[in-house]
């Protein structure tokens, strides 16, 4: 077996890093699924590079070749204060079955050890190669999802709900999230949700549901508009009817136009027959597992892969 060269990932590694990304994905799901995830499209894989070297940078592990310098594998990952999220990873097709996910695997598992924290992901339950890898590394299931496709009608949703404001989160709001978030998940972050909110780079939705009452907020919603990315999430919210709410105040920013992908808890039943009276249409099943102990989920949470920090 290759001994490859395993190190953290440099900024002239980006393009290489894409078309990995790329790569990988389209092998798999053209052999599994029967489509592209990716039109061949270096500028919409690049989304990984783009947004994880502002949000969190050095934090990409990849494995060398060290007969040719080829990148064979890539993994982000995303160090916050409650737990370290696991993010995309990828192995080269050309190194398909040279265990390069396990060792690219084994550096973020050591990293989260080192600080203590939990280690978290959210993965394809049809992706039985994958699984196996975080299998054997000791990952266990904690929650089911189904990722929904909704296409939106140009005249949207009607995202009203008695009782309840849904606007647009500010800055001024996240101190309430991430405490809601916190109650809801037992994850902090802070970070992820200023980054959505300023939106720098103009692919960002972020929306709060307020009682309107107590003026608390009791739900947040985030959306990546993107080529790369067209997902509802991440979000934390209270309960199903007002989770509705908000992923259709989100889903109003693609009237028209987009086919956004949201992951639905599988235990949340009603709010399982509200997407589908959508329209929604079920395309996979996700999994999120957990290396080390995690808080019990409460409320409804509904995880992205833009950005996996969850």
């Amino acid at each position: 077996m290759k001994n490859f060269i395993i190190r953290l990932k440099k900024e002239s590694d980006n393009p290489a890093v894409d078309k990995l990304i790329m790569d990988s994905l389209n092998v798999w799901y053209r052999k599994n699924r029967g489509f592209d995830v990716f039109v061949p499209s270096l500028e919409a894989a690049s989304i990984f590079t783009r947004i994880y070297d502002q949000l969190d940078p050095d934090c990409c592990v990849v494995a060398e070749d060290p007969e040719n310098g080829a990148l064979a594998g890539a993994c982000f990952y995303h160090p916050r204060s409650t737990h370290v999220a696991l993010g995309i990873m990828n192995v080269a097709p050309d190194y398909f079955g040279q265990k390069v996910s396990s060792k690219i695997l084994n550096y973020v598992v050591d990293f989260a050890k080192e600080r203590n924290q939990v280690l978290r992901l959210v993965s394809s339950s049809m992706n039985l190669d994958s699984f196996s890898v975080y299998s054997k590394a000791g990952f266990v299931p904690r929650a089911m999802f189904r990722d929904v496709k909704i296409e939106v009608p140009a005249e949207g949703f009607d995202d009203s709900l008695e009782g309840a404001t849904l606007r647009d989160a500010e800055l001024a709001d996240v101190d309430a999230i991430v405490e809601l978030e916190l109650e809801l998940y037992g994850v902090e972050r802070a970070k992820d949700y200023r980054f959505f909110i300023e939106n720098k780079d103009g692919i960002w939705g972020t929306s709060v549901l307020v009682n309107d009452e107590t003026g608390a907020i009791n739900g947040v919603m985030a959306s990546a508009r993107d080529p790369g990315s067209n997902m509802v999430g991440p979000g934390a919210v209270r309960t199903e009817r007002q989770a509705a709410a908000l992923i259709k105040r989100e889903l109003n920013r693609y009237k028209g136009e987009w086919a956004p992908i949201v992951l639905i808890p599988t235990d949340c039943v009603e709010l399982g027959r509200e997407t589908y009276a959508m329209g929604g249409v079920n395309t996979e099943t996700h999994v999120a597992q957990t290396l080390g102990e995690a808080p019990v989920k409460k409320g409804v949470i509904i995880p992205t892969f833009m950005p996996e920090t969850a």
